[in-house]
């Protein structure tokens, strides 16, 4: 299991971060949105950033989701994860994961992710976000957010990677001789679509597999939302297990897991005293794509890590970070502020935080039970779903690997910092080397941008650091309110 990544007592220098970074990112907007931003062309390469599941899997032919195993232990440990996931979510975790799984229907009906999300900002200040957005009093935040066509929020897409690693979905048949599943799509058939070369990971006798080769999956019903928590009438739910568009298309990385981590990571860049609370409740919604049985656990990391690039590449174009994100993050606080009736920090303080118990105290393989109580618990439920118990594939031990623009997710936690010392905190917060899609050693090799793997955001942004009077910054904790000290 990836720790919270070392927190070493040397600072790093000024040239020692630049060293490790070049290894390694309605609508008053409009009118500059007409206009265009810099990071609207120069989006992130997603295919590139996650090119370390070529050491895993080869696609043969991506349309019929067929390939050769390069890595049988990491693959069969993404099947066991992904199976105990969907076997012990409790039922409320369920009913939760249905809720995540919604974009906004055609007509702009129902909810999304940059809705349920809201959760992570504690009881009230959750209950009050959520208000906000329905009631339309947050404009700029909803266009930065939306996961439909948000500034942020559908900032890229993972088609063009799904189409490129075209990986089955745990959910499919390995035998191709088995009968459709009623309700489902023709082109669901296993005669058409199916996870036949996976069968040999999938042999009768493990836990997490069935007697006919398949992985072991329980796929949730639909359910009717009737609680109105995140939308004014009942919304249906469904997780698509049947349609076509689910059942062909690739599985890593997950898409909704890059859209929950778009919306997560600017939340929590817009309101860094709460970010690991935010944080948590975001690897939550991704992990909620393994309690439906719809993804697995490398899909998730995979879709963590795009959702990195793309906050990092808006918060990195200061065209776009001065017009749409500074404004958006005055308008969050001033009307949390004011619908709360007292300062932000007044406001956390008095809250009950993110709260969240998805198995029921039982823990997951290689892991704990994954409950938040607190902001805490809040940084080792993230932390760990960071590299779900995936043992290290490649050498473990190497120097950081910060990926160049990542800084700029912490320009609201650390404004004061420069952005060599900003580095240096991701650096002494990210986990080690040598995980499932870690790209440190093909950087390391290459020269590349760096992993983004490896950040710990919640434990970054939740840090308390020293600066030394040279400009050195040493990180002495994490799991706080982000915390500046001047020797």
């Amino acid at each position: 299991m990836p720790g919270f990544g070392r927190r070493s007592s040397r600072s790093w220098g000024a040239a020692a971060v630049a060293a490790a970074t070049a290894l390694a990112l309605v609508a008053p907007a409009a009118p500059a949105q007409a206009a265009g931003y810099a990071s609207d062309k120069d989006k992130p390469d997603l295919t590139s950033i996650l090119v370390g599941y070529r050491e895993l899997w080869r696609p043969t032919n991506t349309k019929k989701l067929t390939g050769a195993v390069r890595d049988s232990s990491q693959l069969s440990w993404n099947d066991r994860v992904a199976s105990w996931v969907n076997q012990h979510a409790t039922k409320a975790q369920q009913f939760r994961a249905l809720q995540d799984s919604r974009y906004l229907s055609s007509d702009g009906s129902g909810y999304d992710q940059s809705i349920t999300l809201g959760d992570g900002l504690g009881q009230r200040l959750g209950a009050l976000y959520v208000k906000g957005r329905l009631t339309g009093k947050l404009p700029l935040t909803s266009k930065l957010l939306n996961t439909t066509d948000g500034l942020v929020g559908d900032y890229v897409t993972t088609g063009s990677a799904k189409n490129t690693f075209g990986y089955p979905r745990p959910f499919l048949r390995s035998r191709t001789t088995s009968k459709r599943v009623s309700g489902d799509s023709a082109s669901c058939a296993p005669s058409k679509i199916n996870a036949k070369s996976l069968a040999k990971l999938r042999k009768k006798g493990k836990s997490w597999t069935t007697s006919k080769s398949n992985l072991r999956i329980t796929r949730v019903p639909a359910a009717v939302d009737t609680t109105k928590t995140y939308a004014s009438k009942n919304v249906s739910l469904d997780a698509g297990y049947g349609s076509k568009s689910m059942c062909t298309s690739g599985s890593f990385p997950s898409g909704h897991t890059r859209a929950a981590y778009a919306v997560g990571i600017t939340l929590a860049t817009l309101l860094p005293e709460l970010a690991p609370s935010i944080l948590a409740r975001t690897s939550e919604a991704a992990n909620n794509r393994l309690v439906l049985g719809v993804h697995y656990p490398l899909d998730v990391i995979g879709g963590r890590m795009a959702g990195e690039a793309a906050v990092a590449a808006r918060w990195s174009d200061k065209v776009f970070r001065d017009k749409v994100l500074t404004p958006a993050r005055t308008e969050l606080v001033n009307y949390l502020q004011s619908a709360c009736g007292a300062a932000l920090a007044t406001c956390i303080a008095n809250d009950t935080p993110y709260a969240n118990d998805p198995y029921q105290g039982a823990k997951i393989p290689r892991g704990s039970a994954q409950i938040v109580k607190n902001r805490t618990t809040a940084l080792i439920a993230y932390t760990e779903r960071l590299g779900y118990g995936f043992s290290a594939t490649q050498k473990k031990g190497r120097a950081a690997s910060v990926p160049s623009g990542a800084d700029s997710l912490l320009r609201t936690a650390f404004p004061s910092l420069s952005t060599a010392q900003r580095n240096a905190v991701l650096a002494q917060t990210e986990i080690g080397s040598g995980h499932a899609l870690d790209t440190t050693e093909l950087h390391r090799k290459k020269k590349g941008p760096g992993s983004w793997q490896r950040l710990n955001l919640a434990a970054a942004m939740s840090a308390t650091i020293e600066v030394k009077a040279n400009g050195d910054v040493t990180v002495i904790s994490v799991g706080g309110a982000p915390t500046v000290i001047r020797a």
